[in-house]
């Protein structure tokens, strides 16, 4: 190598340190630039002692040089972390509590702003009258399926059982209903319409709004949906008694049906109450029946029929299907999901704690329940987050119950469970039994060839100086835990700048 170029090298060598020096924090720049230029010294001393090759011991002074913008680099992160007390507290207890906490509460705001999940959580829609009961043809076992004719509906109403005291029949179908707002020969809009029996909102007790006496005259009306309300009559307020057209038949409308009250089968966007001598003779629908004491002492120790009164229609049997069974809040199936979540976390993670200590240090009692009282802490959170979080992903684009809704959360909650019980488990078995805090840079030692001969695995500290934690890289017969070595306070000014 000529003098030339070797004076350009090193140059180049020293302005890469210069740049390096820049990314460092301001305080500690100039003592880190004469650092790293007396490094660079010896490792050009050492190169030319032993007498190699110029141009190698110019690239290995050169990678030096570039290894200097990794020191700025981790000394800018350092001095940034120190700081921001967030960072300073990354990995405490109050810093894992208050993330948790976050997290739940706008799980819980999203879901204030939902409708759906609003109306799912609110208690009085599940107050249901026990007497009430869907009947359907025992031949059809789907709750959702049309079965009962118009003619048999009458029978049951004319004849009367003494099983029940009162009979509400409703069928829905499709109408091309004319836009109100730009008048009737123009838009036309498909409403999902249920033509019904006159009795059918007094014997649901289902809440309307601007409804009098005439939601219970015998003459009838209409009623519309709280969705069709606002989207199609811009939430009109003196909506009652303007008169709209379905199909070939013109009434008023009587009232708007409140938010999320129907929870019968089928989406309904309207009901056409009139009287049962006007209900449509083609099609099928569905009857709902109100239960005398007798029939519900049946309901009760039958569970599955009940039976025509008298001997001449005694092959004739009906399903009962409890209308409260079919409005049950979503704590029971998220209760399930909880269960069987639990039940399947062995299946990817150890519920071991591993916390075998074999120094003579012990936690004391203090220290076990604090563990103890952090696991059931975060054990609460990650179970609340996840029912509000379901309901909240279940209930995005449905502003009432359905199957599909019902399904989303069974599976997010369940999902949420399982994954978020594996990162309680991996995060308490982090935790050091002292301070609570997780241990942090982990280190690799040994090799994996020498497993049954030596230490291999990864190594833990905890920031406080308390411990260290040792984690096998493959599970052994004799060290098939992670444990922990207890560290005595000679230890203690190596981790006292983090304090």
């Amino acid at each position: 190598m000529t003098r030339l170029i070797g004076f350009g090298v090193h140059a180049l060598q020293q302005g890469m340190l210069r740049c390096a020096s820049v990314l460092t924090p301001q305080a500690l720049r100039a003592d880190w630039r004469r650092e790293w230029q007396s490094e660079l010294w010896h490792v050009r001393h050492a190169s030319a002692s032993s007498g190699s090759n110029s141009w190698r011991d110019e690239r290995a002074a050169s990678v030096f040089c570039l290894g200097a913008f990794q020191d700025a680099l981790c000394l800018r992160r350092h001095a940034a972390q120190s700081t921001r007390p967030l960072a300073r507290g990354r990995g405490s207890v109050s810093h894992s509590i208050f993330c948790l906490v976050s997290l739940l509460a706008a799980c819980y705001a999203l879901s204030l702003l939902l409708p759906g999940v609003h109306f799912e959580n609110h208690p009085s829609r599940y107050r249901l009258d026990p007497a009430l009961i869907l009947i359907q043809d025992s031949l059809h076992g789907n709750a959702d399926t049309a079965t009962i004719s118009t003619e048999q509906f009458k029978t049951w109403r004319d004849r009367g059982r003494r099983y029940f005291d009162g009979f509400a029949f409703y069928q829905v179908s499709h109408e091309e209903v004319p836009n109100p707002v730009q008048g009737f020969n123009q838009v036309r809009a498909g409403w999902a319409v249920a033509y019904s029996s006159t009795n059918l909102f007094g014997l649901l007790n289902l809440p309307v709004r601007f409804a009098g006496t005439s939601l219970f005259s015998e003459s009838g009306g209409i009623v519309l949906s709280d969705e069709l309300w606002k989207s199609r009559f811009h939430a009109d307020p003196h909506i009652v008694g303007q008169r709209v057209r379905i199909g070939t038949r013109e009434a008023p409308i009587i009232g708007v049906a409140q938010f999320g009250a129907w929870r019968l089968p089928q989406r309904v966007d309207a009901w056409f109450l009139e009287p049962d001598s006007e209900l449509p003779s083609v099609g099928l629908g569905f009857v709902v029946a109100h239960l005398t004491a007798l029939g519900q002492k049946e309901m009760l120790e039958e569970r599955v029929h009940i039976v025509g009164d008298n001997s001449d229609d005694a092959d004739e049997a009906l399903w009962a299907v409890s209308l409260r069974e079919r409005t049950e809040g979503p704590w029971s199936m998220y209760l399930f999901t909880v269960l069987l979540a639990f039940l399947c976390v062995p299946a990817i993670t150890s519920v071991s704690l591993g916390d075998n200590c074999f120094a003579s240090h012990k936690p004391t009692w203090t220290m076990k329940l604090c563990l103890l009282a952090f696991l059931c802490v975060k054990i609460t959170l990650l179970l609340s987050i996840a029912y509000f979080l379901s309901l909240d992903l279940a209930y995005c684009n449905a502003t009432s119950f359905s199957v599909g809704s019902e399904y989303v959360q069974l599976i997010s909650s369940f999902l949420i469970c399982l994954f978020g019980m594996r990162w309680v488990l991996l995060d308490q078995r982090h935790r050091c039994p002292v301070c609570l805090r997780r241990v942090m840079h982990p280190v690799q030692v040994g090799v994996s060839s020498r497993t049954f001969l030596g230490w291999n695995g990864t190594e833990l500290f905890c920031m406080g100086g308390h411990t260290m934690l040792h984690v096998p890289a493959l599970p052994t017969s004799w060290f098939s835990a992670q444990r922990w070595v207890y560290l005595d306070p000679s230890w203690q000014f190596l981790f006292s700048c983090t304090d």
